[in-house]
C-alpha cells in the first residue's frame, strides 16, 4: 500500500506513452484535417502524461525533488503556446518540408512541459496531480482509438478520461484550489517551506490514553500517510472493533487528498475491513468535532494543520483540514517531530489540548490494543 501511488503514476506513464507512440508512428498516414488534429492532440497528451507520471514517481518514490520558483509558470505557459503554435503550423501546413521535424520538436517540448509542470507541485497536492495525469492518460488513449478508428479504445478512453477530470475537479474544490494553477504548474509551490516553532509539546502514556478512549463516547481516528507506512491499518480495526465492543462510537475522518493517491485512505482502510459506513468525509465530519471526546490523528500531519486557516505565507494556507483542534481532546501519534509532506510546522502539535504518543503507529496501536484490553 505505501507503494500503490508510485505504481499508479508508472501505469499512467505507460499509457501515455503508448497513446504517443501510437500518435507518432500514425502520422505519416494522415490525411485528414481532423484526423490530423486528434493525432497531434494525442501526441501532445499522451506526451505530457508519460513525462509528467515518471516524474510523479520519481517524487512519490523520494527520487525527485520540488523545484519552487516563481518563474516557472511563466516558461511552462511560454511552452504551452509553443505547443498550440506548433500543431497551427503543422496542421495549416505551413512547416512544408519541415513537418516531420515539427512533429518530433512538438514531442520533445511536450514531454519537456510535463516535467516542468510537474516539478513545482508538492505539499498534499500530489493527489491531485495524479488524478490529473490520469485523465490526461484516459484522453489520450481515446485519441489513439479515433487514429485506428477502435470504438473499444474510444470508449476506454473517454471513461477514464471523464472520471479523472470529474475527480480532479472535485479534489480542487476540496483543496480549495484552482485548476488553472494546476496545468501551469503553480499548484501547491506558494508560500513558506518552514513554519516557526509553535510552543511546547505534551506526551500521553499508553495507559493514560487507553484510560482517556475507553471512557469516551466518540472517537474519531484521522489516518494518514504514516498509518500506510506502518503497515497499521489492521492494528488500528482490531482498536476500534475493542472500543466499539466497550460502547464507544467510532469514526473515521477522511481528508480528500490523505495519503498520496485519491482514495488511499479508503482502500487502506477497506483491506482491514473497516466498514465503509465508519469512513466520514471532512464536510460531514467537521461540524461533529467539538463534541468529540478524543481525536486520534495516526500519521496525518498536512490535513490536520491549523496553520491553513490563520497563516497566509503557509504553502497550504486556504486549504480545507479535518479541524481535529475543536475536538475536546487531541493524541497525534507520530515517529517525531519530523514535518509533514509539505515541509511546515504543524501548529496542532503544540495545541493546549494535543498529547504526543511517540513510536512506530504499528507498535503503538499494538501496545494501546493491549492496555485496552486490560481495562
Amino acid at each position: 500500500m505505501t507503494a500503490m501511488p508510485q505504481l499508479v503514476s508508472l501505469f499512467n506513464a505507460t499509457g501515455g506513452a503508448a497513446s504517443a507512440l501510437v500518435a507518432l508512428l500514425e502520422f505519416p498516414n494522415v490525411e485528414a484535417t481532423g484526423v490530423m488534429v486528434i493525432t497531434l492532440s494525442g501526441l501532445a497528451i499522451g506526451s505530457v502524461a508519460f513525462s509528467g507520471s515518471m516524474i510523479a514517481y520519481g517524487k512519490l518514490d523520494g527520487k525527485v525533488h520540488d523545484i519552487r520558483a516563481s518563474y516557472m509558470k511563466y516558461i511552462n505557459l511560454a511552452l504551452l503556446a509553443m505547443v498550440v503554435s506548433l500543431v497551427v503550423l503543422i496542421v495549416s501546413g505551413l512547416t512544408g518540408s519541415f513537418t516531420s521535424t515539427a512533429v518530433y520538436l512538438l514531442f520533445g517540448i511536450t514531454l519537456l512541459y510535463g516535467v516542468l509542470f510537474v516539478m513545482p507541485i508538492g505539499g498534499a497536492d500530489m493527489p491531485v496531480v495524479i488524478s490529473l495525469l490520469n485523465s490526461f492518460t484516459g484522453i489520450a488513449a481515446a485519441m489513439a482509438g479515433f487514429i485506428y478508428g477502435n470504438q473499444a479504445m474510444i470508449l476506454g478512453g473517454i471513461l477514464v478520461g471523464s472520471a479523472g477530470t470529474i475527480l480532479t475537479i472535485l479534489m480542487c474544490r476540496a483543496m480549495n484550489r484552482s485548476l488553472l494553477n494546476v496545468i501551469v504548474g503553480a499548484f501547491g509551490g506558494g508560500g513558506a517551506a518552514a513554519g516557526a516553532e509553535g510552543g511546547t509539546i505534551k506526551e500521553i502514556s499508553l495507559s493514560d490514553a487507553s484510560i482517556l478512549l475507553t471512557y469516551s463516547q466518540k472517537v474519531v481516528i484521522v489516518p494518514g500517510y504514516g498509518l500506510a507506512v506502518a503497515q497499521a491499518q489492521h492494528v488500528c480495526s482490531e482498536l476500534d472493533t475493542l472500543l466499539t465492543e466497550k460502547g464507544v462510537d467510532v469514526k473515521y475522518a477522511i481528508h480528500p487528498v490523505a495519503g498520496r493517491m485519491p482514495g488511499h485512505m479508503n482502500v487502506l482502510l477497506a483491506e482491514a475491513d473497516v466498514p465503509y459506513e465508519k469512513l466520514v468525509e471532512m464536510d460531514d465530519i467537521n461540524p461533529a468535532l467539538p463534541n468529540t471526546d478524543v481525536v486520534i490523528v495516526i500519521g496525518a500531519n498536512d490535513v490536520v494543520n491549523p496553520a491553513s486557516l490563520d497563516d497566509p505565507s503557509s504553502p497550504i494556507f486556504g486549504m480545507p483540514i479535518i479541524m481535529a483542534h475543536t475536538a475536546k481532546n487531541i493524541i497525534v501519534m507520530k515517529r517525531g517531530m519530523g514535518k509533514g509532506y509539505a515541509g511546515i510546522e504543524n501548529q496542532l502539535f503544540f495545541n493546549d489540548k494535543t498529547r504526543m504518543l511517540f513510536g512506530n503507529a504499528k507498535d503503538s496501536l499494538q501496545k494501546l490494543v493491549a492496555e485496552v484490553k486490560s481495562l
